[in-house]
């Protein structure tokens, strides 16, 4: 089956078992998604030199991906095949430093409104040593959903 005949959820679950490749953005970032649900997702990543800003710390750019991303395939996770998505907002409030030496991160996502034309979601940068918390996000999505057939041609 291709993606395009996929379910939001049904290709996330196919990038995560590996039937098909990440998308280039995540294998650029180090990101692995690990946990797909209906309106929730979970992804991870190594802080590394490749994160760094000129200063020695992980890029504000990087935390604002993961969660862009957790948030976004959140969204996607409750679309049908045919459907899509983009961001039209993101705002991303940090809350402590992330450094190589913070470790695995993770970036979780969950829905928090779904409607016919936009969703909104919720999204947390913690700290997998201890939980602790780095940042959190919220967006709003454009949602773009195949059209529906008329009742006509469905009662046929």
């Amino acid at each position: 089956m291709q993606v395009a005949a996929m379910s939001g959820i049904e290709s996330l679950e196919a990038v995560m078992r590996g039937d098909v490749p990440p998308p280039p953005m995540g294998e650029l970032m180090g990101m692995t998604l690990i946990l797909v649900e209906e309106g929730r997702t979970v992804f991870t990543l190594t802080p590394g030199g490749r994160h760094d800003n000129p200063m020695g710390i992980t890029h504000g750019g990087a935390a604002a991906t993961l969660l862009d991303s957790a948030m976004g395939c959140a969204v996607q996770s409750t679309l049908p095949a045919g459907g899509g998505f983009t961001t039209l907002d993101l705002t991303v409030h940090y809350v402590a430093t992330v450094t190589r030496e913070t470790g695995p991160v993770l970036a979780e996502g969950h829905i928090v409104h779904r409607g016919g034309r936009t969703a909104t979601a919720e999204g947390r940068l913690t700290r997998v040593a201890d939980g602790r918390l780095l940042a959190h996000a919220t967006t709003t999505c454009l949602l773009t959903l195949p059209a529906q057939a008329p009742a006509a041609a469905e009662a046929a």
